[in-house]
């Protein structure tokens, strides 16, 4: 077989930002690195593109090695291609982000790898250039939670408002109005309201609503008004 004369091989691999929502703040999921340099330290999931697989699908394999997951929403982020990222060889790194339901999953956790969720603010440092990669999905998180309504990949089939403004709060770092955030999600026509009520924490409880299918697939400009200057994002 004829190669490339003169070029130095190197190694691919795939990180994956894990985001997680458990009702009340975004988490990210982090395990304990399982090989030297770093062993035991605390890192993202992840592992080497094989022969005959793509970056896309060695990310959807490392993902349902630890989750046992297929089919959530996930995005290649960026590359991370610093010549010593990796102090044992030369290793570009994939980054991916994908968007889970902490409580529906949780159970299928391997436990492999000591996962445990982080909450955003106490996330500790982590291996090699790991910390960057999760500031900037965060940062690419709010960019395209800002455009269409993707942080409903983070939520049960059925949420309250509470726990939807609970969500947005969490991404953006911020806190919103709570009249003026029901009255521009209502709006946008892209939820159902259900009968039945979450009992949690109040006597009068909050309606459960659930997402328009159809709609969300149709209107990725919806949540635009949403976030306060969104066009600066």
């Amino acid at each position: 077989m004829t190669q490339y004369q003169n070029q130095t091989r190197m190694l691919a691999a795939v990180d994956c930002i894990i985001f997680g929502f458990d009702g009340e703040s975004l988490k990210i999921l982090l395990v304990h690195r399982g090989i030297e340099p770093e062993k035991g330290k605390w890192s993202l999931m992840g592992g080497f593109v094989q022969p005959g697989e793509s970056p896309d699908h060695a990310a959807i394999r490392i993902l349902k090695t630890l989750t046992g997951l297929e089919g959530v929403y996930l995005e290649q982020l960026y590359t991370f291609g610093e010549p010593e990222r990796d102090p044992i060889e030369r290793t570009m790194s994939i980054a991916y982000f994908a968007l889970i339901d902490i409580h529906r999953y949780e159970k299928q956790l391997s436990d492999e790898y000591q996962p445990e969720w982080f909450p955003l603010n106490k996330i500790p440092r982590l291996i090699f250039d790991h910390n960057e990669m999760v500031k900037m999905a965060r940062a690419k998180l709010q960019y395209k939670a800002a455009l269409h309504p993707l942080l409903f990949e983070l939520l049960p089939k059925k949420f309250t408002l509470p726990q939807l403004q609970s969500l947005y709060e969490s991404v953006y770092g911020t806190s919103f109005d709570k009249r003026n955030f029901s009255r521009k999600v209502l709006s946008t026509n892209l939820l159902v309201k259900q009968e039945d009520k979450y009992k949690g924490g109040s006597k009068k409880g909050a309606y459960y609503y659930k997402l328009n299918a159809k709609k969300y697939k149709a209107n990725f400009q919806a949540f635009l008004n949403i976030i306060p200057n969104a066009h600066l994002l």
